[in-house]
């Protein structure tokens, strides 16, 4: 196919055009979708500014169980720690060093619904057979504690059965289903967990992060790349088949 421009033509051959068209879409719409993350980021750090100026959330067996609008929000508690059924959350790494991070229910006060509060993290000992000192100093006894909500510790690779708790107490458990180890306990737990201050006693190593996010402005930069691509490909290809008529 030939188009005639001017003193130019345009030369087009059915299969490189089809290429040159699909790849021209896609760095386009992954130019948009850059955009539509960039957005996406301003509206969560706007959501993440309101949290940290909104007072302290006081949890209770009430409180909606929305791990996702909750989280990183500062809350207070009250209730007593269930220390004889406790779980350990294996392949925690702090420090390059392997070891478990200590979950220990905490039933809300005028509730038999109860959260999951991350104690912290231990260290792995040398057989990995005997597990880790974790007990409370002072057992049913009511408390009242600070911390903050977050979602339960992820894994890159989820194995079958890595959510299954072991026997017996402490239980250790890889990946945290709330629902199985609600099962185990006998009695509801929070989809969220609740990192203990790190001013709280009773805790072991905590060195809360918050995820990394990509800022709005990054999302933008790579935007640019994307359609800078895009238009120099679009360049490239006209150079390659426009032809003028001494050329022929």
């Amino acid at each position: 196919m030939i188009i005639k421009l001017g003193h130019n033509r345009l030369k087009l051959n059915l299969f490189p055009t089809l290429v040159f068209l699909v790849l021209f879409a896609l760095l386009i719409s992954l130019g948009l979708w850059q955009l539509d993350r960039a957005e996406e980021k301003r509206q969560l750090l706007k959501l993440n500014d309101k949290r940290s100026s909104t007072q302290i959330l006081l949890l209770t067996g009430e409180t909606p169980d929305n791990p996702n609008k909750l989280r990183y929000r500062e809350v207070q508690l009250s209730g007593t720690y269930d220390e004889e059924h406790q779980f350990l959350i294996d392949n925690q790494i702090v420090n390059g060093q392997p070891g478990y991070f200590v979950m220990t229910p905490l039933v809300l006060s005028k509730s038999g619904k109860a959260v999951l509060v991350n104690r912290g993290w231990v260290p792995l000992k040398m057989n990995r057979s005997e597990l880790p000192e974790i007990s409370l100093p002072q057992n049913n006894i009511a408390v009242k504690i600070s911390g903050r909500i977050n979602i339960f510790p992820s894994v890159g690779i989820q194995l079958d059965g890595a959510e299954i708790p072991t026997p017996g107490w402490p239980s250790v458990v890889q990946v945290v289903d709330h629902e199985i180890l609600s099962e185990k306990l006998g009695y509801p737990l929070f989809g969220f967990q609740v990192e203990l201050d790190p001013d709280e006693i009773n805790g072991f190593v905590r060195q809360w992060h918050e995820a990394r996010i990509l800022t709005p402005e990054r999302h933008q930069a790579y935007a640019f790349q994307w359609f800078a691509l895009a238009f120099t490909l679009c360049g490239l290809f006209f150079w390659i088949n426009l032809k003028t008529d001494i050329d022929e």
